[in-house]
Parts: structure tokens; sequence; C-alpha cells
């Protein structure tokens, strides 16, 4: 049986869609030109480097490692334990004029030097760039397949109104996430792509929520503005949204903090993902669905006729 909606009891976020679309457009123009004009500040797994596996004999301070080739000239490295506490990889960026092993001797000499345990070159290879653009291309391809499955499953699923709603708020939370990274010149590296995948999981997981009660609120109340009842079907997801959203914001603050240099970029990624999600979710993808016109004749179920039920009846 449809209802009567109470329009008092919803909270009006489409009041504020204006400012909404005012705010993405200013920091999606911003994202755009700064992904042109900068680009991606990439990271070791895509510009190439030097690869150096050392050993100690009693359990490495990563921290310590890290600041003691800072601090000798070979900022910017990645130090990760390899294995056990005892292995240690150092990722270095390509010095001209330096040959591979005399890079490695520089770097173990150096280590030696500031430890009070032993040093042991255990492996040390060269990767080329070559390598680093076919993971950037492997990456992209990645992103584009999991953008286009999405597409077909959004367009399968929804009214065509609320599958472009929601695909606009996909592309909008990738692109400032990506925007995000080239206009601070963080480092893009293969963690940080992870995240940006994880972020359309989350971003399009959303949308789907809302959507699916945006159609629900349509076919149950017969009375309302296509914009009363979508803030309502807004303020009906508003807890869920929250609750979710801030779970999840607990559980990246304590990887960006305790996480270490090595996933901070991954953590980075996530918790703006999330946030630029969850906004994007409620006024970017449902006030897209009311500019295109979304009404409730749109969202109601094809009527199903039963057989015979068009026969005369026999005399």
């Amino acid at each position: 049986m449809r209802q009567l909606i109470k329009a008092e009891q919803a909270f009006p976020f489409m009041r504020y869609r204006w400012w909404a679309w005012i705010i993405s457009g200013i920091l999606v123009v911003a994202s755009i030109v700064s992904l042109g004009v900068k680009g991606l500040n990439w990271g070791l797994d895509f510009t190439g480097g030097t690869v150096i596996e050392v050993g100690y004999d009693q359990a490495a301070d990563l921290s310590s490692i890290r600041q003691t080739l800072d601090e000798n000239g070979f900022g910017g490295a990645v130090v990760q334990s390899f294995g056990t506490q005892q292995d240690v990889l150092i990722r270095l960026e390509p010095l001209e004029g330096v040959k591979v092993q005399e890079l490695g001797d520089q770097v173990l000499k150096v280590l030696q030097s500031a430890a009070d345990a032993n040093v042991e070159l255990r492996r040390i290879e060269f990767v080329g760039p070559h390598v680093g653009d076919e993971l950037a291309e492997q990456g992209g391809l990645a992103v584009l397949a999991a953008l286009t499955g999405i597409l077909i499953y959004i367009a399968m699923r929804f009214e065509w109104r609320l599958s472009l709603g929601a695909v606009g708020a996909l592309g909008h939370d990738v692109i400032l996430t990506l925007g995000l990274f080239s206009i601070l010149g963080l480092e893009f590296d293969l963690t940080v792509l992870a995240a940006v995948l994880a972020v359309i999981g989350y971003s399009i997981n959303d949308s789907v929520v809302i959507s699916d009660r945006i159609r629900e609120s349509f076919r149950k109340f017969h009375r309302g503005t296509p914009e009363e009842i979508i803030n309502e079907a807004l303020t009906s997801t508003l807890s869920r949204t929250v609750v979710t959203s801030l779970t999840t914001i607990l559980v990246l603050i304590a990887l960006y903090v305790l996480g270490g240099q090595l996933i901070r970029g991954f953590a980075t990624a996530l918790l703006f993902g999330v946030v630029v999600g969850s906004y994007s979710s409620v006024f970017i993808g449902s006030s897209l669905a009311l500019a295109l016109g979304v009404s409730r004749e749109d969202l109601m179920p094809p009527e199903v006729e039963k057989e015979g039920e068009d026969l005369e009846p026999m005399p």
C-alpha cells in the first residue's frame, strides 16, 4: 500500500545540491588541470630503479635505516621488511653515472657504519623503466576494466537516470583521488593504485544502496515531488552511510598513523576516497538523477498481464 510522504521529517539534501555541484566542479577542473600539467609523481614501481636486499643478524629498525639513507644522499628510498624482520628490501631511484654494483657497495657501507649489527648484501638488481611503463599500462587497464564492469552492472540493474547518477559519482571520486596525489605531489605507486580500485568498489557500493532506496521510495510514496522523495530516501540511508564511513575511517586512520611509510600512500588514498565517496553518493549521484528528470513513472515495475485476462467471457 502506497503511503504519503512526510517531507518535514526528511533532511533537505537536494536543497544544497547546487552548492555541491559548484564545489565538485571546481575540484574536478582543478584535478584535471593538475593531472594534465603536473601529472602524477610516479613511484619506483613505475619509474624503475635499483632493488637491494640486505640481511641483518637481528631485527632491523626500518625507520632508522630510512633515516640513515636520507642523511647519506639516498633520499626517497623505499625500505620494507622482506620475509622476516632480519631481511630488508631497499628500492632506490636510478642514479646517473653510478653502476649497480657500485651503488650496492655504497649502500652496504653506509648501513654497516650506522648499525651495531652485521649487515650482509644478499641481492642487488636493476629494474628498468620499461617494466614501470608496463606496470602503468596494466594498472590503467585494471582501472578501465573495473569501471567497464561496473558500468555494465549498473546499466542492467537500474533505470538509466539512476545509472548515470551512480556512474557520475564514481567518475567524480576517481578524478578527485588522482587529483589529490597530483596537486600535492604525493608518490603514486602500486599500493596507491590498489587503493584507487578499492575506492571504486566502495563508492559504487554506496551508490547502489542509495539508488535502491530511491527506487523503493518512489514506489512506496504516491504523493510528493521527486526532490522530496529523494530527500526521504537519503535520510533513511543516512545512519547506514555514517556508521559505515566512520568505522572505515577509524581503521584507515590507524593504518595511516601506525602503518609506517610503506602503507601511508595506500591509507591516504583510501581515507580521502571514502570521505569523497560518501559525499558524492549523497549529493552528486542523487542530484544528477534528479536533474535528468527521474520520476515515479520511470521506476514503477512493469505490469504483467495474467494469461487469459484479455479473453472475452464465453456466452
